[in-house]
């Protein structure tokens, strides 16, 4: 049973059980990083742009992980991205490190922290055990990186610039997408994961 308003275990405590603890939030944060890592190098063909799995991955490993696994998971990804390894979509074509992280995609990076936070905190309180909870967790989320990512964008290119045009319009059906692929993972793991 969810328990909205307390702590719940969080999907991987509930999948790992069991060994050293310090040890399985170290994995899981590494398994975490490179599953964004990969997720930001696949791009998916659709319209009207392109699109990575790399905010889907956030949301998921946040919730999957709770908030302090999931935000540990992505300070990790970022500090790998500003030691210079090319784990940012377009790296190290359009830069590398901290210079990177600086342009205009830095404000979503930054998103991609606190997201992963706070999606983390409603996993633990049951938000994935349901596709409505998971939905609204999930929008939520998508908000919540894109708030810093929009900000930040109209620094770096000027607010002179179409700032909703080149950093959010275009990216909506494909995160709505995400946002329904998220909805029928996370409760359905749970559901599995009930019966075995």
């Amino acid at each position: 049973m969810s328990n909205i308003a307390g702590n719940s275990p969080t999907l991987a405590q509930s999948l790992w059980q069991g060994g050293d603890a310090r040890l399985k939030f170290l994995l899981l944060a590494i398994l975490g990083s490179l599953a964004l890592w990969l997720s930001a190098k696949i791009q998916v063909a659709f319209y009207p742009v392109p699109i990575t799995m790399q905010t889907f991955v956030v949301l998921v490993v946040g919730m999957a992980f709770g908030w302090r696994l999931g935000a540990a998971t992505v300070l990790l990804y970022l500090a790998e991205g500003s030691l210079g390894l090319p784990v940012f979509a377009g790296t190290p074509e359009r830069g590398i490190g901290l210079a990177y992280m600086v342009g205009p995609t830095g404000g979503y990076l930054l998103g991609f922290l606190f997201a992963a936070a706070v999606v983390g905190w409603l996993g633990q309180r049951g938000w994935d055990r349901h596709i409505g909870t998971t939905v609204a967790a999930m929008v939520l989320g998508t908000a919540i990186i894109y708030l810093p990512g929009l900000v930040w964008l109209g620094v770096a290119i000027g607010w002179d610039k179409p700032v909703l045009e080149l950093g959010l319009w275009p990216f909506l059906p494909g995160d709505a997408l995400k946002v329904a692929l998220a909805a029928l993972l996370l409760p359905s793991i749970w559901r599995l994961s009930r019966h075995r």
